[in-house]
C-alpha cells in the first residue's frame, strides 16, 4: 500500500561521497535528507512524497543512546561529542492495544520519574512519532518503555539521549529504512519542543564521536575524525544542582563585542583543528577559552570558577561547562589522572559551592545510538 506523506521539508540529495555515518549501523547510499526550519515553515513549501509503508521486521527492539557533551567551550550550538558508558535505553514493542499509527509510553524508570508519559510532551515520544511520520506508519501501534540513565537538567544531553534511542528503535523495528541524517532531524524536532532548536546533543548521540553542525537549513552534519594515539578521557562532574536549559540560554548576551567574536572564532577553529590533528592538549586549551557563553553561565553554577581551577591544577588539559550545565567536563589522556582530577573537582564543588557532586571518567563513544537486542 502506498500512501502520501505531506511534509514541510526541503529535499537534498546526499550521496556516498557526502557525510559519513557509523558504518556498522547506517552505511550511506544515495538517499533523501530532509532539512527544515521548524520556526518558519510556509505551506507553499510542502512536498508530497508517495512511499510504501514498511512492515515491522521485529516484534520488539531495545536501543541505547549515549550521553553527550555539547558546545565544548567556544563551539556553542554547533559542536558536540558522545561519551561512552552512560545514557538512556528504550524498549519498543509492536502493541495491538495501541491505536494504529500512534505511540504510547507504558513505563519510565530510572532518573526520569518526573517525566510525562504523554508522547506529545515526552522527548522519546516526540522523536518516535516523527520517525513514524517519516515512514508513513499507519497500520501499527507502538509502545515505549524508557529507562533513564541520565539525570534531568544535568548538561549531559538527557533529552537528546531519550530522543535518539527512540528514533533508532522505531527505525530498527521497521527494517532500518531511514538514514542517520533523517534520524537526527526526528530528534531535532523533539529537542525543539523540549529544550530549543539545536543539534549539538542529538547529532553526536545518534552518530557518535565528535560532530560539527555546519548548517541547519538544510541540516548539514560533519563527523570529525578522532586520530588520537592515546584515548581521550572526559571527567564529568555533576553537582546536586539543576540548571534548566531555557534559564541558562536566557542569560546569554544578545550582542557580543567584535574582540570577543574574533577570539571565540579563533578558539573554535583551534578546537576543531586539535580534534582533527589528535592534539589532546590543544583541545583542552581551546575548550577552556570561551569568552562569550561560559562567563555568563558560570556564575549561575555555585563554585564553578573554583572547580575549574581545581581541575586545571590537578592536571586537566582543559575544563568547561558541559552543555548548559551544571555538569563540568575536564579532559585528559590518562584514566588514573582523570579519577584524581574528578576527586579534586568534587572537593572543590563542596568547598566553593557547598554542593555534593558525583564524578565519572568516560571515553569517547565512537558508535552513537544503536540496537541492543531484538525479537523477531
Amino acid at each position: 500500500m502506498a500512501i502520501t506523506y505531506q511534509s514541510p521539508m526541503k529535499l537534498n540529495f546526499i550521496t556516498s561521497n557526502g557525510f559519513s555515518n557509523p558504518p556498522s549501523l547506517y552505511p550511506i547510499n544515495t538517499h533523501f535528507s530532509f532539512g527544515f526550519n521548524l520556526s518558519s515553515v510556509s505551506s507553499k513549501t510542502q512536498t508530497h512524497i508517495t512511499i510504501p509503508e514498511p512492515e515491522p521486521v521485529f516484534t520488539s527492539v531495545k536501543s541505547f543512546a549515549p550521553a553527550t557533551v555539547a558546545n565544548l567551550g567556544p563551539g556553542f550550538d554547533f559542536l558536540g561529542c558522545a561519551v561512552d558508558g552512560v545514557g538512556d535505553f528504550v524498549t519498543l514493542r509492536v502493541d495491538p492495544n495501541v491505536k494504529a499509527g500512534e505511540v504510547s509510553i507504558s513505563d519510565i524508570s530510572g532518573a526520569g520519574n518526573r517525566l510525562s508519559k504523554d508522547p506529545l510532551s515526552n522527548c522519546a515520544g516526540i522523536a518516535a512519532i516523527s520517525v513514524m511520520k517519516m515512514l508513513n506508519i499507519q497500520s501499527v501501534g507502538l509502545s515505549i518503555s524508557l529507562e533513564k540513565g541520565l539525570p534531568l537538567g544535568s548538561g549531559l544531553g538527557s533529552s537528546a539521549a531519550s530522543a535518539a534511542a527512540a528514533a533508532v528503535a522505531v527505525n530498527e523495528i521497521f527494517g532500518r529504512k531511514l538514514s542517520v541524517d533523517d534520524l537526527v532531524l526526528a530528534g531535532l524536532e523533539s529537542e525543539t519542543k523540549v529544550s530549543g532548536y539545536h543539534a549539538d546533543n542529538i547529532a553526536p548521540s545518534i552518530m557518535g564521536g565528535f560532530v560539527l553542525i555546519r548548517s541547519y537549513d538544510p541540516l548539514e552534519l560533519i563527523p570529525l575524525k578522532f586520530p588520537f594515539e592515546k584515548d581521550l578521557f572526559f571527567v564529568l562532574v555533576n553537582p546536586e544542582f539543576e540548571a534548566p536549559t531555557k534559564k541558562m540560554r536566557a542569560v546569554l548576551p544578545s550582542e557580543v563585542t567584535m574582540s570577543h567574536h574574533i577570539w571565540n572564532c579563533s578558539q573554535a577553529g583551534a578546537l576543531v583543528a586539535a580534534i582533527l590533528q589528535g592534539d589532546s592538549r590543544g583541545l583542552g586549551k581551546a575548550l577552556s577559552s570561551d569568552k562569550i557563553v561560559e562567563p555568563r553561565r558560570g556564575p549561575l553554577i555555585p563554585g564553578m570558577e573554583g572547580v575549574k581551577k581545581a581541575a586545571l591544577k590537578a592536571g586537566a588539559f582543559g575544563c568547561t561547562i558541559s552543555g548548559a550545565g551544571p555538569t563540568l567536563v575536564a579532559v585528559t589522556d590518562d584514566e588514573e589522572r582523570g579519577r584524581e582530577i574528578g576527586e579534586r573537582m568534587v572537593e572543590a564543588f563542596m568547598k566553593e559551592g557547598n554542593l555534593k557532586a558525583l564524578a565519572m571518567v568516560k571515553k569517547l563513544d565512537r558508535v552513537g545510538a544503536r540496537l541492543v537486542s531484538s525479537n523477531s
